[in-house]
């Protein structure tokens, strides 16, 4: 079914330990706007598109938001893995860790954690389009966000990179939803 590269999508190499910033990023892990509920949007939303092409589209970037997945999970991980209990201590950090230790689980950077209902498919092309467009902006912005917080250049280049996978997401299910709209 799929050919995993035991290797991921971008190359993450954080140097410095920083469990504030681990828990903002966290949120795109499995906040409400981040890339599980992307992925599983994505690979639901497939079964109710009317022509290959499209089905291929969704499938596709909802693998790919599987990789952005792994991507944002081994970041949280390389910034707190070697984080001493002071450091948690004194951080938003602090409350994910009792419940998680420095594992990566999905949440929000406010501790809401996933839930299916952050992501919806009700099996109309235009309408799960249209709130795929939203969805990849709102993550965008959810990156953007992150990039304002961050001073670390090791954490940026990869927000960066996964910020402008957004934008090209955005622009993928703009052009399909224009030739479905077209085709009507």
């Amino acid at each position: 079914m799929f050919i995993y590269e035991k290797k991921l999508q971008f190359p993450v190499n954080i140097r410095n330990t920083n469990t504030k910033l681990a828990n903002f990023i966290i949120s795109q892990y499995g906040g409400p706007d981040g890339e599980m509920g992307a992925s599983m949007r994505y690979l639901s939303q497939r079964f109710s598109m009317k022509d290959d092409n499209a089905k291929a589209l969704l499938t596709d970037i909802g693998n790919e938001e599987l990789a952005h997945l792994e991507i944002v999970g081994a970041v949280v991980h390389q910034l707190t893995k070697n984080a001493t209990t002071a450091e948690i201590e004194n951080s938003p950090f602090a409350t994910y860790f009792i419940d998680h230790g420095k594992g990566v689980w999905p949440t929000s950077a406010a501790g809401q954690p996933f839930n299916a209902m952050s992501f919806a498919v009700k099996g109309d092309p235009i309408t799960d389009l249209t709130e795929d467009l939203a969805a990849e902006q709102k993550a965008r912005t959810t990156y953007d966000n992150i990039l304002r917080v961050s001073s670390d250049p090791d954490v940026n280049r990869v927000m960066t990179y996964l910020r402008q996978r957004e934008i090209n997401h955005f622009q993928r299910f703009g052009e399909l939803l224009n030739r479905i709209q077209c085709s009507k």
